[in-house]
């Protein structure tokens, strides 16, 4: 197997591995004795459901936690200057993107590494493709400000920027607070204004509906999202 920075996908829920990952990307894993990961346990977990027969006990992780660290992130790609392949593996969806492990792969990238992403479940992505926005221009933000005001003072801005160029905004939050930010975009924002919820995608919970602000209001119907992983999407 060649050496590389392989970037492996994971589901974004309980969803069988079959729905969401292609068959060769089993065979890629089981190459692979180095895997840089953003949480040991659930990593493990996940490669026992990629090979139930996999040996953890030979397999060497090496944890990301939330935080970069440059030096130690450098160290953990040894292994690949050795000539040996490392795998990333993130807590859901593709690594390196809204992940730490974008700082592993910088750092491969600078010293002429070879990095392979793997095909998988990306949340952001499947949001745009399902909201009937702008899919030739869109920005992911992250988490908005925990501070109601500053929130507020954000969404309008986002907003505004979606109406000036075009452009699909995407946000996310921590599920408890998914109810909090529904209302708070229904407050911010103007009723023409277009909202996409989509939530537990890929699993037996998905939740995918585009109305505009007013219709969300008259509808009533807002979802309970308390526990599920949502994406949140406006375009002006």
């Amino acid at each position: 197997m060649e050496a590389a920075l392989y970037l492996i996908p994971v589901t974004l829920g309980d969803t069988p591995l079959d729905n969401v990952l292609p068959a060769c990307n089993k065979s890629v894993i089981l190459g692979i004795r180095h895997f840089i990961v953003e949480e040991v346990r659930t990593a493990r977990r996940f490669l026992k459901q990629v090979e139930k027969a996999i040996d953890i006990d030979v397999l060497t992780f090496y944890p990301m936690g939330k935080h970069a660290d440059a030096d130690r992130f450098s160290r953990y790609l040894d292994p690949l200057r050795a000539g040996l392949p490392v795998g990333v593996i993130s807590e859901a969806g593709c690594p390196a993107v809204a992940d730490p492990g974008a700082d592993i792969v910088a750092i491969a990238q600078r010293e002429g590494l070879r990095v392979v992403p793997l095909v998988g479940p990306s949340s952001i992505l499947l949001a745009v493709m399902a909201s009937g926005f702008n899919g030739q221009s869109f920005a992911f933000h992250g988490y908005l400000p925990v501070d109601p005001a500053g929130r507020i003072r954000r969404l309008k801005a986002l907003e505004a920027r979606s109406v000036s160029e075009h452009q699909t905004q995407l946000f996310i939050e921590t599920p408890y607070r998914n109810s909090r930010m529904i209302a708070d975009i229904l407050s911010a924002c103007h009723p023409r204004t277009r909202l996409c919820v989509a939530a537990g995608l890929t699993t037996d919970k998905e939740y995918i509906r585009t109305r505009t602000v007013r219709e969300w209001k008259q509808a009533g119907d807002l979802p309970d999202l308390s526990k599920i992983p949502a994406i949140f999407a406006i375009y002006g």
